[in-house]
């Protein structure tokens, strides 16, 4: 199922009518719109031709790589259904163990596809690597790059791929994708979801599972009031936890970004020029922090102090000198 997609699997049918199909696409939007789950439909159109295997087996011809378990606990964990925490980067052993199997013919049929998921975790080798299967694609294979941060990609990277952008989901449609995916969640709760995911059915559930209400509460209490005691930063930091997982500082960080977006977009939140400078700056940070957070070996807590405090700076000056 695609929420709000239309427009990128209309144009991915009619490449693909076409005699031939460009060999590698970039998927690009933000995290959690549906760009994996497309992916897989893409692929499955691309390959199957009535050969899909039945059930839930993974179709031979489709390829995925991905961030794996981090250590063999991690691979336990996975084997047994149960949440893992993953590597911070796709390896260049995972490619060259791909390209291996490009130099097979596909299983079932003529054609193979690869995803990798996400392409911003390449390492630097891992991003040459592929580059080099980009550059002269077996026969038959085909490439789809999912990618949250187009700009970390390789620039002779990008330039190989077509590119299919996602635009955010409409409200009316994230409430239809909550209403079927979250139980006895009450009204404000969703709400709060949709405002804080910005269009991204993922983030608006991993809100809701997640429980990030409190944490959305404090970080638009903190860019109201600037937190000139540091109470409100301290209470972020108890609401994100003493040991949170890379997934939920991740979801921090988005979150914080989408509550500046948002409140950029409030006219009654912006007072003067002033305003709009600092949550500028201060949103272009926290994208930066997030680029770095999954490659840099930061401290837990002084990353969420350093979320809060950036937050705190967009803050109306007016209320940071009367507070």
């Amino acid at each position: 199922m695609l929420i709000g997609h239309d427009g990128p699997w209309s144009e991915w049918i009619k490449a693909t009518e076409q005699e031939r199909v460009h060999h590698a696409w970039m998927l690009t939007g933000s995290r959690g719109i549906g760009k994996m789950r497309f992916a897989m439909r893409a692929a499955l159109n691309l390959v199957a031709d009535g050969n899909a295997p039945a059930g839930d087996h993974p179709h031979p011809d489709i390829l995925i790589l991905r961030n794996l378990p981090k250590d063999e606990k991690e691979v336990r964990k996975r084997e047994e259904g149960k949440p893992y925490e993953s590597r911070r980067s796709i390896s260049v052993d995972q490619i060259r163990q791909m390209q291996r199997r490009l130099t097979t013919r596909p299983t079932l049929g003529d054609r193979r596809a690869i995803i990798v998921d996400a392409a911003d975790d390449l390492e630097k080798s891992a991003a040459n690597a592929l580059l080099k299967s980009l550059e002269e694609p077996p026969e038959g294979s085909k490439f789809l790059l999912v990618t949250h941060r187009p700009a970390k990609l390789l620039p002779t990277i990008r330039s190989r791929c077509r590119v299919l952008r996602f635009a955010s989901v409409p409200n009316a449609e994230m409430r239809r994708f909550l209403a079927e995916r979250v139980e006895n969640a009450d009204e404000g709760t969703i709400e709060a979801a949709i405002t804080a995911a910005s269009g991204s059915p993922g983030a608006a559930l991993d809100f809701v599972k997640r429980d990030l209400a409190p944490m959305a509460m404090l970080m638009r209490n903190i860019v109201g009031t600037g937190d000139r005691d540091f109470a409100l930063r301290g209470s972020l930091a108890e609401a994100i936890g003493a040991r949170p997982d890379r997934e939920r500082l991740h979801a921090a960080l988005d979150l914080a970004r989408a509550i500046l977006s948002a409140r950029l977009s409030d006219e009654d939140a912006v007072a003067d020029a002033a305003d709009v400078t600092r949550m500028i700056e201060a949103h272009s940070a926290l994208v930066r922090l997030g680029n770095e957070a999954p490659t840099f070996n930061y401290d837990p807590a002084m990353l969420v102090m350093e979320i809060g405090t950036l937050l705190a700076s967009a803050a109306p000056l007016r209320e940071r000198i009367d507070a």
